[in-house]
């Protein structure tokens, strides 16, 4: 059995450090190594993720997909997540989640039959009740925002999202140093787009990004 350790990469990277050490000291707590890391870009709302499906291609029947929190492997349609079970089921990958106390018993050395196939039934189950929570959450957030924004525009005081300036200022010494997008996206938690962006910003030699630059 190797446990596959999943996250989703935070625009805060104390969050994403903070994640990486409670599942660290889970595994350290039941004895067991976590045998790769894998840090996702995509959001959990995506059903197309790279590292997600690569972890899933490496694993082997039995192994384990560790996670801090259900939202970090879905917050998916109902339809969606129907197609990341029967993926996930389909290679024999027992999903654990540190927030989900009754999948712990995946990782446990020693367990009869009848237990094992009973707490099988009950992770599963609650694991589709977190992932329905998730994509509430999910949606819920977005109602508010959009009404927000709704009401915003409609007072004459909305003015789009702030952009992070600092952080897009070291995106751009990152790319000016020749450091991969990979590794950038680890360190900043900056997707891809965003990353695209401050690219297309310096090769129009756009003044602000070229002035911290430099």
């Amino acid at each position: 059995m190797h446990v596959r350790a999943y996250m989703r990469a935070s625009v805060s990277t104390s969050d994403a450090e903070r994640a990486r050490g409670a599942l660290e000291q889970f595994a350290r707590e039941r004895g067991l190594r976590i045998a790769s890391w894998y840090v996702e870009t995509e959001s959990g709302t995506k059903l197309a993720r790279p590292e997600l499906f690569r972890l899933l291609r490496d694993a082997h029947p039995g192994d384990v997909l560790l996670i801090e929190q259900v939202d970090r492997l879905s917050r998916l349609t109902a339809t969606d997540w129907e197609k990341l079970k029967v993926e996930i089921a389909n290679r024999h990958v027992r999903v654990v989640a540190l927030d989900l106390p009754t999948s712990w018993s995946m990782v446990a050395e020693f367990t009869d039959e009848f237990t094992d196939r009973m707490f099988t039934a009950i992770n599963a189950m609650l694991l589709d009740m977190l992932a329905a929570v998730a994509r509430k959450d999910y949606t819920d957030r977005r109602r508010r925002q959009a009404e927000g924004q709704a009401k915003a525009k409609a007072e004459g005081r909305y003015k789009g999202r702030v952009e992070d300036v600092a952080r897009n200022a070291g995106i751009a010494k990152m790319l000016t140093a020749g450091i991969s997008w990979s590794s950038i996206t680890n360190a900043t938690g900056a997707s891809r787009a965003t990353i695209a962006k401050v690219a297309k910003r310096m090769r129009e030699g756009d003044v602000q990004v070229a002035s911290v630059v430099g």
